[in-house]
């Protein structure tokens, strides 16, 4: 069966035959003929090609306007455009079109397979590059997680499983590290995907209506229940609810809590009626609810209830191989959405985003590069458009074999003082005054300096 297929377009019957002739030795390659151009144009609008052989100059419809009909069909099916009449301005048209390559009639057969070999190659190791983008795209990313270090790929891998499932699920980690991303991807793989995806910040609903948020109200239930409300477990019957940071939950809450997990099943408050709703609970937190069950500040029961499937992401200092990954993911992506050039970095605007330890997660470094790329003005990004506490603190709380670059600065940069605040004393014989104005600094400064050196001025005065 073939591999390949291959549309000549010409007028000239004679030339057809020529070209399948020349062509016949290719393996796996259906050759089509058309001698009008007509119906070449019906015939890319329906099927599909790998190259495009045509003439320019025929009846009815022309090379060229043939050429720019493909380019609206198949953008990147490659043309290879004929002539028995060359001039420059075709030969511009044609190129201008997007043409693949241009050979004149008459053609030697051996130009013609050869050129048509490479025009073949060229197109399937672009789809060959294509499909090896995709397979790295789906490795290195879960939906909108993006992560190649090790522990990521489990995380992934978790995910999968998860979706899978229909077990309520618990998700761990610091603020800003993705736990909504993950419950959403949760979602999306899942059964449930069709129906609603409701997220709930627990922290953030005042404790005198957490119940009626959760579970809704009957009218006359309380001062101000002028209406029967449905709760956020009624609306998502069928989907997922994700609970934010479950740690900040009233314990009065709590319990009731446990009982619609268990029995999928509650009363709205003031209702007499249970109420049934088919849902999966994703919750998430940022402190360990194990400590918080410990100092019974979490009910054990309810813990136990969420922890049927658990999810731990690490931190991004934890995964600094993923630094790189993310902040080309994210640079790409905001020039897109503010419809700015892609913007190169310098190599130690790397070196400080990946030095740095990132105490606020991926979120913070979303942030930071948000705001680097609105602030730039040239086409490389640079330290100068990094936030200044981002670049002063680089290096801190990491292992050593990271900081490297950053102690050795340091290194340098107090080998340097203390040499030079050496030789200014020496010159003006431990006179401070004198060696602060030399150095247009306060006297105050430079006696900071010295005892941070361990220097003396009064060691480089002269004695009589």
């Amino acid at each position: 069966m073939a591999h390949e297929r291959i549309l000549v377009v010409d007028d000239d019957y004679g030339v057809l035959m020529a070209i399948q002739a020349a062509l016949s030795d290719l393996p796996d390659i259906e050759i089509i003929l058309e001698d009008q151009s007509i119906r070449a144009k019906e015939r890319l609008a329906t099927d599909s090609f790998d190259l495009l052989i045509a003439d320019i100059r025929m009846p009815e419809l022309d090379g060229i306007e043939l050429l720019r009909i493909v380019r609206q069909h198949d953008p990147e099916l490659p043309v290879l455009v004929l002539t028995g009449y060359p001039t420059i301005e075709t030969a511009v048209e044609s190129m201008k079109l997007g043409a693949a390559d241009y050979l004149t009639k008459p053609f030697f057969n051996d130009d013609l397979l050869a050129t048509t070999r490479r025009l073949l190659l060229e197109r399937r190791l672009l789809a060959e590059n294509r499909l090896l983008q995709r397979q790295v795209e789906r490795t290195y990313a879960f939906d909108e997680i993006v992560g190649m270090s090790p522990v990521m790929l489990k995380v992934f891998e978790t995910i999968r499983r998860a979706a899978a499932s229909d077990v309520d699920i618990l998700i761990f980690g610091e603020t800003g590290t993705g736990k909504e991303l993950v419950a959403r991807s949760i979602h999306k793989y899942s059964a449930r995907c069709a129906a609603r995806f409701m997220p709930v910040d627990c922290g953030a609903i005042p404790e005198s209506l957490a119940e009626s948020e959760f579970f809704g109200h009957e009218r006359g239930a309380f001062t101000g229940a002028f209406e029967r409300r449905m709760g956020l477990f009624e609306v998502a019957d069928g989907g997922t609810v994700f609970l934010d940071e479950i740690v900040g939950m009233p314990l009065s809450l709590q319990a009731k809590l446990l009982r619609a997990l268990q029995e999928r099943m509650f009363r709205r408050v003031g209702g007499k009626n249970e109420i049934s709703v088919n849902i999966r609970v994703v919750a998430a937190a940022s402190r360990d609810l194990a400590a918080e069950v410990q100092a019974q500040r979490f009910r054990e029961d309810l813990y136990y209830r969420l922890n049927v499937g658990y999810i731990a992401i690490p931190p991004l200092r934890e995964r600094v191989e993923d630094i790189p990954l993310l902040v080309n993911y994210f640079i790409d992506r905001y020039c897109q959405e503010i419809d700015k050039p892609v913007i190169e970095l310098k190599p130690e605007v790397m070196e400080v985003l990946t030095a740095y330890a990132w105490p606020g997660n991926v979120r913070e470094l979303q942030n930071v590069l948000k705001r680097a790329l609105m602030m730039s003005h040239g086409p490389i990004l640079s330290l100068s458009d990094l936030p200044d506490d981002i670049v002063t603190h680089a290096g801190e709380g990491v292992g050593a074999e990271r900081a490297g670059f950053f102690q050795l600065r340091e290194q340098r940069t107090a080998a340097f003082e203390r040499e030079y605040l050496t030789s200014l004393l020496q010159v003006y014989q431990g006179d401070v005054s004198e060696a602060a104005r030399e150095a247009r600094m306060p006297r105050g400064t430079l006696y900071r300096l010295l005892k941070k050196h361990d220097l003396i001025a009064e060691d480089f005065r002269l004695r009589g």
